[in-house]
């Protein structure tokens, strides 16, 4: 397959559930699985109902719009984007239209690799508008409903700027955390609160742009990752065999089964949706004391925090990275920090055996049993030499399968590590008495019989000599035979 220069735009769709009621209405806006109960009639389309903007809707949009470096504008107004579809029921949508004044243009922001490089991503816009309701499409018939329609959306329209499936999966994890960070969103893909469209191209240098493919209502960022990978073989596929031309602007939808992108529709330039102000929503001003207000309150960010626990806690890019990228996992680690657990014992237990769990078990972190609190009771055991390490990740998994306090368990299976010097001599004794013909090789030069001496020492205490003091007593011991 032929080299060719990659170019990917993306649009990400992200759901504002942090606000107590919806965009224009006074509905509920929070997660139920119960339909159509979240509603008022401006949700329905009524006739004779008015939309009323939610200031704070507003407020975290312009945070988002500052932390993405946009400009902001003078006046703040909506327009109609009128098309009709089932899931619409004004038949137009209450939204933004850039390039005109949205919530935010022209923006960037740098997004760091895993090796510690840095990709700059421009910002178009981002806008600020209302979600459609949900539809479920069943064997003869579909249902419709309506608790989405009217939650307050933000659209982020990147430029035609990144040139990896890494890198704009880098991005979206980023911009996900984020939203989380500040309060916007929950940014929870399995609540359908993030989509992503991806547009994907592919030419011969970086100077010129190919067919512009979009992959649509892409809801996982592992999706978009074997979207941009699936669309640039197949492009470059078609590339190598003279067949570009049958690369066609067009619309796509990426198949998780089958692992590919299947055709849905062509796609012409620009779709005429008659966008007009929306009359009933009056402009209104951004005053320059709101903004300052609004840039005051943005919160720790993700790379703030990054860098935070690589300073002060000596922690690797590659953990600290980790640790950032859900909000959640981030405040598990602060607590343990605060419970005056060691920073780097409690990184390396939360990057390693807990995300490794909450993963295995589909189970979020701060739905774990295992709390901070627990956690810490098992680090300081550790630290104290109660247990030994290999103990410690048996207590771990005891926990989470009992449900049980970690000081219950270790007294219920006996796990005190013993550290008394006397009884620890007493059994290494024993085990070079028994092993005459072992220490006679490790004399001659055989070090590697040292590692069975402990082993033995372990074995007779069922693991739980304390480790660092059997290598020293067997080191004095055998110097003396």
């Amino acid at each position: 397959m032929g080299k060719y220069y990659v170019t990917i735009g993306l649009e990400m769709h992200c759901e504002v559930s942090e606000t107590k009621s919806k965009v224009f209405s006074s509905a509920k806006n929070e997660y139920t699985e119960t339909p159509n109960s979240n509603i008022r009639p401006l949700d329905m389309g009524f006739p004779g109902t008015l939309p009323v903007v939610n200031k704070e809707a507003v407020r975290m949009s312009l945070m988002m719009s500052e932390i993405l470096n946009c400009r902001q504008p003078e006046y703040m107004y909506f327009e109609r984007k009128n098309y009709y579809y089932p899931d619409m029921p004004k038949n137009y949508q209450i939204t933004q239209n850039p390039p005109e004044d949205c919530v935010g243009m022209n923006g960037y922001i740098d997004i760091e690799r895993e090796d510690g490089s840095t990709f700059r991503v421009g910002i178009n816009n981002i806008h600020l508008e209302e979600d459609a309701a949900s539809m479920d499409h069943l064997y003869d018939t579909s249902v419709i409903d309506y608790n989405r329609a009217g939650v307050p959306l933000l659209e982020l329209v990147t430029e035609p700027c990144i040139h990896s499936a890494e890198d704009a999966v880098s991005f979206l994890e980023y911009i996900r955390a984020i939203y989380q960070y500040c309060g916007i969103s929950e940014a929870d893909s399995k609540k359908g609160q993030i989509r992503c469209d991806v547009n994907v191209s592919i030419s011969d240098d970086e100077n010129t742009l190919g067919t512009k493919v979009e992959m649509k209502n892409v809801n996982s960022f592992g999706g978009v990752f074997g979207a941009i990978q699936y669309e640039i073989k197949r492009q470059s596929e078609l590339k190598d065999a003279d067949r570009y031309d049958e690369v066609e602007q067009e619309t796509r939808r990426w198949d998780e089964e089958s692992g590919t992108t299947i055709r849905m529709r062509s796609k012409v330039d620009a779709e005429d949706y008659k966008y007009f102000v929306e009359p009933n929503i009056p402009k209104f001003k951004i005053t320059k004391e709101w903004l300052e207000e609004i840039r005051k309150s943005i919160p720790e960010l993700p790379y703030e925090r990054k860098a935070k626990y690589m300073s002060e806690y000596g922690l690797s890019a590659y953990d600290a990275g980790i640790l950032i990228k859900d909000i959640n996992t981030a405040n598990y680690f602060e607590k343990c920090i605060s419970l005056g657990s060691d920073a780097k014992m409690a990184a390396n237990w939360i990057t390693g055996n807990i995300l490794g769990y909450t993963y295995k078990h589909e189970i979020e972190i701060q739905d774990l049993y295992l709390t901070p609190e627990r956690l810490n009771v098992i680090i300081s055991s550790i630290q104290d030499g109660k247990i030994s390490s290999k103990q410690a990740k048996e207590l771990f998994f005891m926990v989470l399968e009992r449900e049980d306090e970690p000081e219950n368990i270790m007294k219920s299976e006996g796990m005190q590590q013993i550290s008394d010097d006397g009884a620890i001599v007493s059994v290494v004794t024993e085990v070079l008495d028994e092993n005459s013909e072992q220490i006679e090789q490790y004399k001659n030069g055989k070090t590697n019989m040292f590692d069975y001496f402990v082993g033995q020492v372990m074995k007779k205490t069922r693991g739980q000599a304390n480790p660092v003091k059997v290598k020293e007593t067997l080191t004095n011991e055998l110097s003396k035979r």
